[in-house]
């Protein structure tokens, strides 16, 4: 029966209950167990619900995937200890109350546990009873404290260095504002977890200990009680006070000890979203080689005289078979995998309208040798095609948990929306030819990058501030040339702690995949590509793409204007104004040059934006004119002609520029006369990649410029 199915009376208490009753009933329930003496029957039901509630906790810590998806068991493990304690006291007042009329006083589940489970004899239930007690309070509750002790503390220390993970990957395009806010938030919440843990499992311990005391407390009171006020004889006494005791003390504690063990299981889990049932037996009981090992060494033992051969041979046999089905699983996965690569398999991560789908292992469709040739034995070539070494393959198959097909349509839908056109899909296979571990990037199928990377480990960055060297593997970050430590995975909270920003293997590539395509964008915008921009743009202004192609301009034109500023780095988000400049411009001019620095001036506004943001004032340098004119006799059409030793001064000059505007936070502008402008930019565009150059029509009339210094 469900709450909506209750007759009306009942649904407004049970409403009442879960929305802020329940919480102040369960606290005044608790303090009337220890004020009002309880009959033994009621006793009998809280015993029989604590264990039950006991059990519960030890069960969904078991099948729980994460410790955050049990957020709230800090505040179980008070309440259930809290209930123990009142217990312990409306069981003891029963027992030293009632304890003379036999054993059935206190109820049948304290006479069930000291008369069943320890036979009725009281020197039994206290070896029994400091066992329990022993294994509580040494073993487990120690151990555990320790844990959370030492889990808080790496969560707290490492709490920077994953939100600046979280913001790299935000500002790389692998997370969303919403994913990033997720994270975020998750990484808040383990710490609160891990802190309450802590301090939870002060509760614990103290609990063991009010244990130990409150049993002697009761034999010590129980004696006195039997023999001064109702007249025993002291063996009497002792033997039906301490059986009485003992189990009180065995009720509370099994329930303490499942409790503590479900403390001592969340607190030892890692953050993986897996149970702990698949866990153990894919990682205790998925290793063929162990299991035979076993098999041998307990068949060797089973054949020893005098041992109990059936018992150790029968397991030996069972493991052995568990080992040779696991073998031959194996074994005929990996016989799957080197065929599908000999077939030239290929992971395509490609669809019909440019998204990318899960991982499929595509094996090419191979004709008979007799076959007639047709046109389909051409292959088209990729825009983009990333190749990988054959231990890499993992990071791409999603049937192995690949997180890089993920990663690289998070890329390349970040890079869409920045760059203003739709960035083809990268299609991904296997080379044999590369290295295990290496990787290789192609555009229009000319690699143009490659990395080696380690799989099994990960990258941990120094952002500036790290506090010492990491034990690990040198190496670089294939994207901008870091130097870099690749760290095992187990060492990450401790590398994040000094301050270093730790990535996977997959954030790796999709970040050196990222550098790439921004860099290679005029490359991967063709002819089909900006007919799609101009037919996207028509559904909102029709007129206007109309009015430029054909009529204006031919397409050719148009692609090779859209090219350029994507080779100066401005994105085609303000497409509308860019089609309306061209059609503006498009009477006087057809050169693209021109027609780009029209586009330019047009775009100026944006692009002043783009460099500076927000900021009152442009920083800007400028040539000293001597300069500013032999660059101009210089540089005619569309070429640099500028004698040699001048050019690597001017190169030198405007590194240093550079390097002080990034000392100061500040961008990096050169302020130029309009005719030296395309070609100064393009001498320095890949020699002094930070540098922004603008001609003077290019900055708005209402910003503010600031002179930084002058170029001589």
């Amino acid at each position: 029966m469900n709450a909506l199915t209750l007759p009306p009376q009942a649904r407004r208490i049970f409403d009442l209950l879960r929305h802020g009753l329940g919480a102040p009933l369960i606290v005044m329930a608790l303090l009337a167990m220890v004020v009002v003496p309880l009959p033994a029957p009621v006793l009998d039901a809280l015993f029989t619900f604590n264990i039950a509630i006991s059990l519960m906790v030890l069960l969904a810590v078991v099948h729980v995937k994460r410790p955050l998806d049990f957020t709230i068991f800090p505040i179980v493990l008070l309440v259930t200890t809290m209930l123990r304690l009142a217990l312990n006291v409306a069981s003891t007042r029963v027992i030293l109350m009632n304890g003379q009329d036999g054993h059935d006083a206190a109820g049948k589940v304290i006479a069930a546990f000291g008369e069943f489970v320890i036979g009725g004899n009281y020197a039994v239930g206290i070896v029994v009873f400091a066992i329990l007690t022993i294994i509580n309070f040494i073993v487990i509750t120690k151990g555990a404290g320790r844990v959370s002790e030492v889990s808080a503390r790496f969560i707290l220390d490492a709490m920077p260095g994953k939100q600046m993970a979280i913001d790299a990957d935000l500002n790389a395009g692998l997370l969303t504002r919403e994913e990033a806010k997720a994270r975020r938030e998750e990484v808040r919440e383990e710490a609160d977890f891990y802190g309450a843990m802590d301090g939870a499992n002060k509760f614990i311990r103290g609990d063991a200990i009010a244990a130990i005391l409150i049993l002697f407390i009761n034999l010590v009171g129980g004696l006195g009680v039997g023999v001064l006020m109702h007249g025993m004889p002291v063996g009497e006494a002792a033997a039906t006070y301490t059986l009485l005791t003992i189990g009180d003390g065995l009720v509370g504690q099994l329930p303490a000890l499942l409790v503590s063990a479900s403390v001592a299981l969340l607190v030892t889990r890692a953050s993986r979203a897996q149970d702990m049932g698949t866990s153990m037996v894919g990682q205790v009981f998925g290793q063929h080689r162990a299991l035979g090992v076993a098999a041998g060494i307990l068949g060797l033992v089973g054949l020893v005289p005098g041992m109990p051969n059936l018992a150790f041979l029968t397991i030996a046999a069972i493991l052995g078979g568990l080992s040779w089905l696991m073998y031959k699983r194996n074994g005929d996965g990996q016989a799957a995998a080197r065929a599908a690569r000999a077939g030239g398999g290929d992971l395509a991560l490609a669809g019909p309208s440019g998204q990318a789908p899960a991982g499929l292992l595509e094996t090419d469709a191979r004709p008979s040798p007799n076959a007639e040739l047709t046109w389909d034995e051409l292959r088209p070539v990729d825009p983009l095609g990333l190749e990988v070494g054959y231990r890499l393959i993992p990071l791409v198959d999603k049937n192995q948990n690949g997180e890089l097909m993920a990663r690289i349509k998070g890329v390349r839908r970040k890079l869409t929306q920045d760059l203003g056109f739709l960035v083809p899909p990268v299609h991904i296979r296997d080379n044999l030819e590369l290295a295990p571990t290496a990787y290789r990037l192609l555009v229009h199928g000319v690699p143009v990058a490659s990395a080696d990377i380690h799989p099994d480990r990960e990258l941990a960055l120094d952002p500036g501030g790290a506090l010492g060297p990491i034990e690990g593997l040198a190496g670089k970050d294939p994207a901008f040339g870091l130097d870099a430590t690749w760290i095992l995975p187990g060492a990450r909270a401790q590398a994040e702690a000094m301050g270093y920003t730790v990535v996977d293997p997959a954030t790796v590539v999709a970040t050196h995949l990222s550098h790439l395509i921004a860099e290679h964008a005029p490359e991967l915008l063709g002819h089909e590509e900006v007919q799609q921009l101009l037919g996207t743009l028509a559904k909102a202004a029709p007129k206007l793409v109309e009015d430029l192609t054909p009529k204006s301009l031919p397409l050719p034109v148009v692609a090779r204007v859209l090219q350029n500023l994507l080779s100066e780095r401005i994105a085609l988000r303000q497409l509308r104004k860019i089609v309306e400049s061209l059609v503006e411009n498009a009477p006087h001019t057809q050169d693209p040059a021109l027609l780009t620095a029209a586009v330019r001036t047009a775009l100026g506004r944006f692009i002043v934006q783009e460099i500076a943001g927000n900021a009152p004032e442009l920083p800007v340098y400028t040539l000293n004119p001597q300069l500013e004119r032999v660059l101009q006799e210089s540089m005619q059409g569309n070429g640099a002609a500028l004698e040699p030793g001048l050019a690597e001064r001017l190169h030198q000059s405007l590194a240093e520029c550079v390097a002080k505007q990034e000392a100061r936070n500040e961008p990096s502008v050169l302020l130029v006369p309009a005719p030296v402008r395309q070609p100064l930019a393009r001498m320095v565009r890949h020699s002094v990649p930070q540098l922004s150059v603008l001609a003077y029509n290019e900055v708005p009339e209402d910003k503010r410029l600031k002179l930084v210094g002058s170029i001589s």
